[in-house]
C-alpha cells in the first residue's frame, strides 16, 4: 500500500524533474547559438578617430580641419 502511494504522487515529481531538464536542454540548444548570431550580427562602433580617418580619406575634410579636430579628439 505504500509503495503505491509513492508511485501515485512520486511519479509527477519525475515527470515534472524531466520535463525541466529537457526545457533547460532546449534553451542551450536553441536560444544561446541564436543570441550569438545576432550579437555578432550588430555592426561594431566605430570610434571618433575612425570616423575622422575615414572623412579625412573621402575627401570631405582637409588635412587642416583633419589636424585640428584630431586635436580636439586627444
Amino acid at each position: 500500500m505504500l509503495h503505491d502511494g509513492f508511485m501515485g504522487g512520486g511519479i509527477w515529481f519525475v515527470w515534472m524533474f524531466w520535463l525541466i531538464i529537457l526545457i533547460i536542454i532546449m534553451y542551450i540548444v536553441v536560444y544561446l547559438p541564436n543570441k550569438n548570431k545576432r550579437n555578432s550580427q550588430l555592426p561594431e562602433l566605430e570610434s571618433a578617430l575612425d570616423i575622422l580617418k575615414r572623412r579625412y580619406a573621402k575627401g570631405e575634410i582637409t588635412k587642416e580641419e583633419f589636424e585640428s579636430m584630431k586635436k580636439d579628439l586627444s
